[in-house]
């Protein structure tokens, strides 16, 4: 995080000048108040480059209507449409307010002001807002930026995590990607958060997103040091710490699907998996039977677990291929059936364990093995 001093607003102008997509969004400014808001202010003031476009408007989207690449995207909870710029999708809001019915529930919203809207936010440092055209100053009712340069996370009321306690593990989320420390009332008010209000669909959406943060096993060990997700598994930070550095390194950059690897490392994996991971094959090809079932990312869990042999079968074995097909052990007079699959795996098995190599090789085998001439273990 930069030091509070370089965390200026008055550089704001310039950097949204620089966003892509900016242009467009202005054409929406000229017919309706339109506010830079939430994680895209708070991420531009900490200089980061490229921030996301996070778009507010107040007054009626209708009056949106006709604008290049904007699509109405209304529904009675959200009140949102979307702006395509080329490939880039900028989402766009209508500023509202909400109330919540019971503890957990999803809000009932209405049409407000855009001060109305930064009140129902979460955390201070994602309530600001800056308008895109007009009075260029930072809009900040709730003193996000002095939070932010403090690198504290303080909720804008008391009854923040009763109404959503999903907020809890955003917290967690943000404490663990700035650095942040939680202010000591927002963590009185935290240690009273209760999940169990929240519908389970709701609480993995969260854990995705920490997923995808780039110390996701910072925020998990936050979650139990909080104890806000009883049901989460205590080894979750360790197992995720080994998958988000595995996956970051060859063999498996690349191959394994990141976000998903960390998923599944977040809960306790499942026992065919860790019976993967506790298996010792003596042989490249039995290992390779091992391993081909199973998704990358069901595999770099289990190596995190322990099973180091998988590397092998990241960087080399899972690329062996024979050189013959089915139709050449056909040619050769062998009809189709379970007769030319043994005869290729039993090729394949052989080559993988250094056994023999090269077309001629691998075509007497499988001939031998399809014909029944070399018993099948």
């Amino acid at each position: 995080m930069p030091e509070s001093s370089q965390i200026d607003p008055e550089r704001l102008p310039q950097a949204i000048n620089a966003l892509p997509g900016i242009d467009a969004v202005r054409r929406i400014a000229e017919r309706v108040p339109t506010y830079l808001v939430g994680g895209a202010v708070r991420d531009l003031l900490l200089g980061a480059d490229g921030a996301d476009l996070d778009v507010a408007i107040e007054g009626d989207a209708a009056a949106l209507a006709g604008i290049p690449g904007y699509q109405p995207e209304r529904d009675e909870l959200f009140l949102t449409g979307r702006l395509e710029v080329g490939d880039q999708k900028i989402d766009v809001a209508q500023t509202r307010a909400e109330t919540y019915p019971r503890a957990g529930a999803l809000p009932e919203v209405r049409p407000a002001s855009i001060r109305e809207d930064l009140a129902r936010r979460d955390f201070t440092v994602n309530a600001m807002a800056f308008p895109i055209a007009g009075d260029a100053r930072l809009i900040d009712p709730h003193g996000g930026l002095e939070d932010l340069r403090a690198g504290r996370l303080r909720v804008l009321h008391d009854e923040s995590f009763i109404d959503d306690p999903t907020r809890a593990l955003r917290a967690a989320r943000y404490a663990a990607r700035f650095g942040f420390e939680v202010e000591p009332e927002t963590a009185r008010l935290l240690a009273k958060a209760d999940l169990s209000t929240v519908s389970e669909d709701r609480i993995q959406n969260e854990l995705r997103r920490i997923a995808a943060e780039d110390q996701p096993a910072r925020a998990l060990q936050l979650i139990i040091d909080w104890s806000v997700l009883p049901t989460l598994d205590l080894a979750a930070p360790g197992r995720v710490a080994e998958v988000t550095r595995l996956v970051s390194n060859p063999p498996w950059a690349g191959w394994a699907n990141r976000e998903l690897a960390v998923e599944l490392a977040t809960v306790r994996p499942l026992p065919q998996i860790r019976e993967l991971a506790a298996a010792t094959p003596e042989r490249p090809s039995e290992a390779v039977r091992l391993a081909v079932p199973w998704d990358p990312s069901q595999l770099v869990v289990a190596r995190a677990q322990g099973a180091e042999w998988l590397d092998q079968y990241a960087a080399e074995w899972r690329d062996v291929h024979l050189e013959i097909t089915g139709e050449d052990l056909i040619a050769e007079g062998i009809p189709e059936g379970p007769a030319i699959g043994h005869g290729l795996e039993a090729a394949i098995s052989g080559k993988l364990d250094g056994e023999l190599s090269g077309r001629e090789e691998e075509l007497r085998i499988a001939l031998a093995t399809a014909r029944g001439e070399i018993p099948e273990d």
